[in-house]
């Protein structure tokens, strides 16, 4: 099948196509490259008329290898994936190289300042060169991690003693009715408390955020990750969506404009340098901190939203850029550093280019402001009268009303002898664990189908009402990770699935049909055909958003598709039977519905479906074959299940004996011992999940594989992934304890790594070098599965590498020393990044070099 791409490849210069003149005619470079091709693939000659994927069976992973064997010769033009994708033979790629122009030194004309946005907007300018600095040194390493120890220490030690006197002070209640109303009081101061806490620790430390770099592991650092910490951790983060929210962020300094929207939980940090304009919406999963990091320094910036702004589902917006009145950014984009998008203008990809499609199809509705401030202040009344009094007064409640319960905490270290200490922990956690389940899926099958009811496909509904309110809690519910988790990769997923209310009912069992994190704004609208199989990070947006309004409709996945990880899949979208979407690909909402093709990047284009060294496990395609290898994989997936559960009772069971004996304790040593329990909650976790990491591996370290999901050495793998725990691991961003931990559990971490918040799914598979900066949402992901097939290997990341906001790498790739791979990009297997070079978009490809544009400091050395 020959590629034909889904809309028309942008014209205007992009940074990967770095074609120079020179290189002499086609029929020279044809010679070439069919000479590098034909060694990759270790054959004598290779057609230069015959298909790299329909008739040569070469793969993404064999082309990557290709295109960094032409980037090597200085006598050929640089190829990206794209390149090959949209030329997919010998002689129309050279004929498309000699032809190319010469990539201009400017900046692309599709990068144009936008007029200045309100409210208050920051002027937008093109990233100045800074002089360099000199890289942190190992005291300074070690001082940052003392201080924020010593800041861990004395929050924990504070937070003890607000809860030690608060239950003192409810316990004393006499009555129920007594217990919560002093629950009702202390919740609320509690809840006041931590809402201001990090307000004024920020204004305290900071001020005002302004525009400059700050060096990783010095003091202005600690002041920056103490600022970011306590203002992530705020409980009105959990209000994200609700004007609460947006006051919550004009007290933090930002400049948010009446009726705007801010539906994503990526909390802000440089509060200062963020404008968000009127009846502005920003989707859920957009990041636009305000901050990055590059290079071992964190660089703020602003980030500007003008009136009447769209940026929708799965964005990043790096510092430095803008959006204009009335303008759109599509889903799974990007706004790279320097970029400004015009007023009224729809921009779509990554790096963002301008598009016709228009993003909002929702209108507007009467939503004043009174209706606002009563949604407002119905939030904290269920919050103070509710949430808080279970969360604080509870376990005091408890202790009032059931005798035997009290008794067991009678304090004294002698009761550390009796058996019923243990006994009594053990009964403990096993209901919670094993009851948590069973409990949670009896009110997960059956509230949101009721509330369901109440929202009708198609229709618009004002926001901040009764309808909302429903729209909101089905998510909130039908979103819980336990079951996901428990569930998938297994083929319990697809009847956990259909019990929330997908329509599933024509799917083909395959054992792997949906991963471990799939959400949707509402189950109950959404549908997947006949054989299709989804790896994790499936988004479903069957809910769209204006600054007044929202709307569900039904989102239909096709039968015979295979969606890759991290795939935002909207309402509109334009898909049907038989497709693969790669990952993070930006899924069309326009053209004609594409059908037998695969697509990949954003914006997307058409690659082959599969190619033949996919077919090599068709055999498993027959019914007798897939019958014996899914019941035997059902069975390996039941164990896993089990393990899973017993792990997570074992530790439910250790802190049960944490926090008993935190209070067996107080009556001696007062708050002290509450504290002390709270530091060793976080040591026996990290010691815990490593060794049952440890243990699920058989303390060998993984290997790079290319099987059929019907073998034991997939099924291992997928217990790899479920058992062990990586949420704990998020306390521990942007500190030095991360890369102990991260050595633990089997990574070749160089010395020094900044760890912002990255996630690495294989960790013995994943080698970082020194002095490597790592943004939060980047991913270093070492397997790959497509229908039916799973590959994995080894991926190298040289030292003094960054890697931006929400990167994604993929595996056999092998990163070059002091390399930038720019925000939101995808790294695509085997591609291999020269020392020094800047990389981005999606797919990635080479952009020009860093050190024209970047503010850094001097290069690492170990």
């Amino acid at each position: 099948m020959v590629d034909k791409p889904v809309e028309t490849l942008p014209s205007v210069p992009e940074e990967s196509m770095v074609l120079l003149d020179g290189y002499g005619e086609p029929a020279a470079i044809e010679k070439t490259l069919a000479a590098i091709l034909a060694a990759v693939v270790r054959t004598e000659q290779v057609p230069v008329d015959g298909h790299f994927f329909n008739e040569l069976g070469a793969d993404s992973l064999v082309m990557a290898h290709f295109c960094a064997r032409v980037r090597k010769r200085a006598d050929l033009p640089s190829v990206s994936m794209k390149d090959v994708y949209r030329h997919p033979t010998i002689r129309s790629l050279a004929t498309a190289l000699a032809d190319a122009p010469p990539a201009p030194r400017a900046e692309s004309a599709a990068v144009a300042p936008a007029p200045a946005p309100a409210p208050e907007p920051f002027p937008v300018s093109a990233p100045a060169s800074v002089p360099a600095q000199p890289p942190a040194g190992m005291p300074q390493y070690v001082l940052c991690g003392a201080l924020q120890f010593l800041a861990f220490l004395g929050y924990a030690y504070l937070i003890a003693f607000g809860a030690a006197r608060g239950y003192e002070w409810i316990s004393a209640g006499s009555g129920v009715l007594d217990v919560y109303l002093r629950s009702v009081l202390f919740g609320g101061a509690a809840f006041l408390g931590l809402c201001v806490l990090p307000v004024l620790v920020k204004w305290m430390l900071v001020g005002r955020w302004k525009p400059q770099q700050i060096r990783v592991w010095s003091l202005a650092y600690v002041r920056f990750w103490v600022v970011k910490t306590l203002v992530r951790s705020d409980p009105l983060v959990l209000f994200s969506g609700s004007p609460l929210y947006l006051l919550y962020l004009r007290a933090l300094g930002a400049k948010v404009g009446r009726g705007a929207v801010v539906l994503s939980r990526s909390v802000p940090v440089c509060t200062d340098l963020l404008a968000i304009g009127d009846s502005a919406v920003v989707r859920k999963d957009s990041s636009f901190a305000c901050y990055r990091a590059h290079a071992g320094l964190i660089q703020t910036g602003p980030v500007t939203l003008g009136r009447n702004v769209l940026v929708s589902e799965a964005t990043v917006l790096d510092i430095d850029t803008s959006l204009g009145d009335g303008a759109q950014l599509g889903h799974a984009s990007s706004l790279h550093r320097g970029q400004a998008v015009p007023d009224g203008e729809h921009w779509h990809g990554s790096p963002a280019q301008r598009t016709d499609v228009d993003y909002q199809v929702v209108g507007a509705a009467r939503c004043g402001a009174v209706r606002r401030a009563a949604h407002s202040v119905l939030q904290l009344l269920i919050a103070l009268s509710l949430y808080m009094p279970l969360a604080v007064g509870g376990v005091a409640a408890l202790l009032v009303e059931v005798p035997q319960l009290s008794s067991a905490l009678e304090p004294g270290p002698a009761v550390f002898a009796d058996w019923a200490y243990y006994r009594d922990a053990l009964v403990f956690s096993f209901v919670l664990v094993f009851g948590a389940v069973p409990a949670g899926l009896l009110v997960l099958t059956t509230v949101p189908r009721l509330l369901g009811l109440t929202l009708r496909p198609g229709r618009v509904y004002c926001l901040y009402g009764f309808h909302d309110g429903v729209h909101r809690t089905i998510a909130l519910l039908t979103n819980w990770k336990l079951p996901k988790r428990l569930f998938g990769d297994s083929s319990c997923i697809v009847h956990y699935l259909r019990w929330l209310g997908y329509d599933l009912s024509r799917v083909e069992q395959t054992g792997s049909n949906f991963g471990t994190e799939v959400k949707h704004e509402t189950p109950l609208l959404s549908s997947v055909g006949r054989g299709t199989m989804v790896a994790d990070g499936l988004s479903i947006m069957n809910a769209d958003f204006s600054s007044t309004a929202f709307r569900v409709s039904r989102v239909s996945i096709g039968p015979r598709n295979f969606l890759g990880n991290r795939v935002a899949y909207p309402t509109q979208g334009r898909t049907g039977d038989n497709c693969l979407l790669a990952t993070k690909v930006m899924v069309p909402v326009d053209g004609e519905v594409r059908e037998g093709v695969g697509l990949l990047g954003s914006p997307s284009f058409e690659i082959p479906r599969s190619v033949l060294r996919d077919s090599r496990f068709d055999r498993f395609k027959s019914r007798e074959e897939l019958r014996r290898g899914l019941a035997a994989k059902n069975r390996h997936n039941a164990a896993t299940m089990g393990w899973y559960l017993l792990t997570r009772w074992i530790y439910a069971f250790a802190l049960a004996l944490l926090a008993s004996g935190a209070a067996e304790l107080y009556g001696q040593f007062g708050v002290s011992a509450i504290a002390l329990a709270d530091v060793l909650v976080v040591v026996f976790t990290i010691a815990y999940f490593v060794l049952v990491e440890r243990v699920v591996t058989a303390f060998r370290p993984l290997r790079p594989l290319f099987c059929s999901i019907y073998t034991p050495d997939f099924w291992r793998r997928e217990r790899y992934w479920k058992v062990p725990s990586e949420t704990y691991l998020k306390i521990f961003n942007g500190t030095p304890f991360k890369n102990v931990i991260w050595r633990l559990l089997g990574v070749r971490l160089g010395r020094m790594v900044f760890d912002d918040g990255c996630y690495l799914t294989e960790r013995a598979m994943a080698a970082i070098g020194d002095g490597c900066t790592l943004n939060s949402g980047s991913v270093v992901q070492c397997h790959s599965q497509e229908d039916g097939a799973f590959k994995s290997d080894r991926s190298m990341i040289g030292s003094g590498c960054t890697l931006g906001v929400g990167a994604f790498v993929h595996y056999g790739v092998t990163v070059g020393d002091g390399a930038v791979l720019a925000p939101d990009s995808f790294l695509m297997k085997g591609e291999v990044v020269p020392q020094e070079a800047s990389w981005g978009g999606n797919p990635a490809r080479p952009l020009r070099s860093h050190s024209e544009d970047e503010g850094s400091q001097a290069p690492w050395r170990p």
